[in-house]
């Protein structure tokens, strides 16, 4: 009886075991991240493999829909390794709204990452554009150089899952086809674009960060630097919202030099006695 029972219990770990092996694998636990990635694709560009093995395809739209521009192979991009700078700079764009078609097979947890460096305009509000996700609208009025600068790389990342023949992204639900279509929507300012994506499974935390941003990211210190000032005779302290600057003083008070003037009250009483004289005269002469 001991036997049989040993038998079953060792029997129901192993299922759960495989159970929760399967369902890692199935989430990308156990890929790396080269391997969870699904597509990828250097826009404009010729095929790629990245610094985390991602391998990059050329361009399917080359010759078919809208135009591919090399134009910032002559430009450093900041925030992005040196191996991976051909990403950013290198892209396709076109005068009307465009897409790719992604085919996806497996439900699961996806990401979309896009990528994109502004290597033309110089200033915001001269490329502004929406992007799709089948239908749904993911970003909203992208301004890349609004949001970085100039010749900065900057991703855009977008979680969404796929279960049940239902999409899921940001809140809201489409029927899913099989085929997730990534669209760049045609706005007021310019063309819409893009020098890279890829879609991997996986949730946000197994995303590779670029580099910090000189211009974006706050010191740790002035995040956590708490900024404490004497108040009254006992030394009691108060805390002092970061950046607020004390008002130097450099001296006593200086007295204000209007303070006793009382030239304005006087000055209504010499009206009077200026208006009053001449017509006393003249009632006297009468």
């Amino acid at each position: 009886m001991q036997r049989v029972t040993a038998q079953l219990v060792v029997g129901l770990v192993a299922a759960v075991l495989s159970l929760l092996t399967e369902q890692c694998w199935a989430d990308g636990g156990g890929l790396s991240l080269a391997e969870r990635v699904i597509w990828a694709v250097n826009c404009g560009g010729e095929s790629h493999v990245d610094v985390h093995g991602i391998h990059f395809k050329k361009d399917p739209l080359e010759g078919k829909l809208g135009k591919a521009s090399d134009y910032g192979v002559r430009l450093p991009i900041l925030r992005s390794s040196s191996d991976d700078q051909i990403l950013y700079q290198t892209e396709r764009y076109n005068e009307d709204t465009f897409g790719y078609d992604i085919p996806i097979r497996e439900e699961g947890d996806y990401i979309l990452v896009m990528k994109y460096a502004e290597v033309y305009f110089a200033q915001s509000q001269q490329k502004v554009f929406d992007v799709r996700l089948s239908g749904h609208v993911v970003v909203k009025d992208l301004d890349i150089f609004e949001r970085v600068g100039h010749s900065t790389a900057h991703d855009e990342i977008v979680s969404f899952s796929i279960r049940r023949g239902k999409l899921s992204v940001q809140g809201e639900v489409s029927t899913f086809n099989g085929k997730l279509t990534v669209e760049f929507v045609k706005g007021y300012y310019d063309n819409p674009k893009v020098c890279a994506l890829y879609v991997m499974k996986g949730t946000l935390e197994d995303v590779p960060k670029l580099q910090p941003h000189p211009g974006l990211e706050k010191p740790e210190e002035e995040e956590e630097e708490e900024e404490d000032s004497e108040a009254g005779e006992e030394g009691a302290k108060k805390k002092v919202p970061a950046g607020f600057k004390y008002r130097v003083q450099s001296g006593p008070r200086t007295p204000n030099p209007y303070a006793a003037d009382n030239s304005s009250l006087m000055f209504p009483i010499l009206v009077a006695f200026g208006v009053f004289i001449p017509t006393l005269f003249c009632l006297c002469r009468l």
